[in-house]
């Protein structure tokens, strides 16, 4: 019989494999370390700050900005009335 190698989940960031040793889980996927990071700000995120949202990472501060509850009473004051349409949440790979 043929030597066949383990297949090992790919990354959805860079989508390289992804070994035991530094596997990071979310959203039952499974993550490079360094390609565990937000998709807006790029911090580094941990299981504790992470949120998911339809295969990419958030912080939990970006995940609410972005897709959280938006108008008056959700920010605070007459702050939170402007026209903003939230172009710079969309990321750089938007356009």
């Amino acid at each position: 019989m043929p030597f066949k190698p383990v297949d090992n989940p790919k990354c959805p960031k860079c989508g390289k494999s992804v070994y035991a040793a530094e596997e990071r889980v979310a959203g039952g996927l499974k993550w490079h370390k360094m390609c565990f990071k937000c998709g807006l700000c790029q911090k580094l995120l941990d299981s504790t700050n992470c949120s998911e949202h339809e295969g990419e990472l958030y912080c939990k501060v970006c995940h609410a900005r972005k897709f959280g509850p938006k108008g008056y009473g959700f920010g605070g004051g007459a702050g939170c009335l402007s026209m903003d349409t939230g172009d710079h949440l969309k990321g750089e790979n938007a356009n």
